[in-house]
């Protein structure tokens, strides 16, 4: 039996109870990428990964909330920093393209917060893990190439053809989450991206529609995924693992 690798999981949002069926069932699955939300999560994801030998922690500061004061940046770098050792990449970091498109907030702090980001995961020679879709993921292929970053993950990412084919471009890589089975969108962005820089995440604990609905999501789900990628790239579903298997194990060092 392949294992897979979840890509990308916020597996602090989980419960105690829900971690706990989810670590106790995840037989096929070989690790977990647990991304952090602010300083509070990495120190939870930190506290995981002791935990839990599957589970590896990324450490980051998610935009879709306010912006951190000065002090409050320095302290978080200065716990990463510190902590750098225990984990595997920096993430979950980017832009605010969501909240900017309901409050209409300015992008230029986010734009600078990020920049720090990236010049971290240079210095500490480490993945980077992106929220970054549509208009704002060009502005973000503006900051890593100009910090030659080689490894940056594009989570979940969605976007037009010519950012598509830069990031493609790049070597970087991107991860598609349960929705492939039943979004278009999606599935058309993993027939024109190559199989060899495609991941497969869940995005855990964030729910999904289709056959999952209703559902608790699990690392499991992206088993799934796998099935639908093989259908689209026309490959069995045995390759189809192995590839996203081997992807996932190359950009974070595995």
């Amino acid at each position: 039996m392949n294992k897979l690798i979840d890509s990308h999981i916020h597996l602090d949002l989980y419960n105690a109870q829900e971690i706990g069926l989810i670590m106790k069932g995840v037989e096929a699955i070989e690790a977990l990428i647990s991304v952090s939300f602010d300083l509070n999560s990495c120190k939870r994801n930190l506290e995981l990964a002791g935990t839990y030998k599957k589970v590896k922690p990324a450490f980051g500061y998610h935009p879709e909330q306010p912006l951190l004061d000065e002090a409050e940046v320095q302290k978080l770098f200065r716990w990463i920093h510190h902590n750098h050792e225990k984990m595997i990449a920096v993430g979950e970091v980017g832009l605010p393209y969501y909240s900017r498109k309901k409050y209409n907030i300015p992008l230029e702090g986010y734009i600078e917060l990020l920049e720090n980001f990236v010049k971290l995961a240079k210095e500490l020679d480490m993945p980077i893990v992106l929220h970054a879709v549509y208009e704002d993921a060009p502005v973000v292929c503006d900051l890593l190439e100009k910090h030659s970053i080689s490894r940056a993950h594009f989570h979940w990412f969605k976007g037009d053809l010519v950012t598509t084919e830069r990031i493609a471009q790049n070597g970087y890589f991107i991860s598609v989450t349960p929705d492939i089975v039943y979004e278009k969108e999606i599935q058309t962005l993993a027939e024109r991206f190559p199989i060899e820089q495609l991941m497969v995440e869940t995005d855990g604990p964030w729910p999904f529609e289709g056959p999952f609905k209703g559902q608790m999501t699990h690392p499991y789900m992206i088993k799934e995924s796998a099935k639908v990628i093989a259908q689209i790239k026309g490959v069995s579903i045995d390759q189809a693992e192995k590839q996203l298997n081997i992807n996932t194990r190359l950009l974070y060092a595995l």
